[in-house]
């Protein structure tokens, strides 16, 4: 299993050296993973570990102001597919006050060299780094020059046209075009994580459901037919609620999987809803009653869906 580390201090990580590669990696999307894939390719070639370095939170979340911006993938999600992808050492590096302050000097001196004794590192088009983002690929080639390694960026990876981007990706959730962002994804957009205890209203609603919890700001929200994974050896059809729950006064974002047909203990299972069509937006409904008329037509809806979907992926 991949090592996976937090820190840009300390001792020497990989005293052999390195191929590292850096970004944000939210969402895991077709460029991501080619840049991931290239420095896996590079360090095999090389006889050295294959390192991924990411930040936790996401830079852009610990600049915001107000309402961090809605993120794809949770961190577990993220080193799960990066290990996946071959990987032998991951940093999953905290974004503080003290990792914004830092150099980017420093950043390249104390990680780069010596923590990972990087002998190549790569990045993706435009990629910035340090105090005031004043890193960059001249840097990193200027000062591989000097201390040992070799710097360089991927091209750019596009499809149909169209360059491949978290944000791009965001919007095409937001807007419900769950086929155009698969596309882009190299997969069909899902969320993972552990089933944890709810309050059980849709139980007592008679719509049980398996909760995930999502503790950053989601790319989408709403109600969805949807496929849960890892429950059974098949995809099992559901209808998802996903956001704060205004009927009864949530306020965290909670993602409510009700598995049609389904009779069973889920808690503590990993399991994976993926998104397949939107139904409609959350909204606040006056009493239970009106709540559970809706949920009646959603699951109506959301099997409709996912039948006509599963002739499609069979035809």
């Amino acid at each position: 299993m991949s090592r996976l580390f937090r820190s840009v201090e300390g001792g020497a990580l990989v005293p052999h050296g390195s191929v590292v590669c850096i970004g944000a990696f939210d969402g895991l999307h077709l460029g991501h993973r080619a840049l991931v894939r290239h420095a896996v390719a590079r360090a095999r070639a090389l006889g050295v570990p294959a390192v991924a370095v990411a930040f936790e939170p996401l830079p852009r979340e610990f600049f915001a102001q107000g309402t961090p911006p809605p993120r794809l993938t949770l961190a577990r999600g993220k080193v799960e597919m990066l290990r996946e992808l071959g990987v032998d050492a991951i940093g999953l590096l905290r974004f503080d006050a003290r990792m914004a302050a830092m150099q980017a000097e420093d950043f390249v001196q104390r990680l780069l060299v010596q923590r990972l004794g990087a002998r190549e590192v790569w990045i993706g088009p435009e990629f910035q780094f340090g105090n005031r983002r004043r890193g960059n690929l001249a840097l990193l080639q200027q000062m591989g020059a000097q201390l040992g390694f070799q710097a360089n960026e991927i091209a750019a990876v596009d499809l149909h046209g169209e360059r491949i981007s978290s944000t791009r990706i965001r919007q095409l959730l937001l807007a419900g075009d769950f086929d155009r962002a698969a596309d882009l994804l190299g997969r069909p957009y899902a969320i993972s994580g552990r089933v944890v205890r709810g309050r059980q209203l849709g139980r007592t609603l008679g719509f049980p459901t398996a909760n995930l919890r999502f503790p950053k700001t989601p790319a989408l929200s709403g109600i969805y037919a949807t496929l849960v994974h890892g429950v059974f050896e098949q995809p099992w059809p559901s209808v998802s609620s996903f956001g704060t729950r205004p009927t009864v006064d949530g306020v965290e974002p909670l993602l409510e999987a009700h598995l049609f047909d389904f009779q069973g203990d889920l808690y503590g299972r990993h399991i994976d809803v993926e998104f397949v069509a939107k139904l409609r937006d959350e909204e606040k409904f006056h009493d239970l009653a009106a709540l559970t008329d809706q949920m009646h037509r959603d699951a109506e809806q959301a099997r409709a869906i996912l039948s006509e979907h599963r002739l499609r992926a069979t035809a």
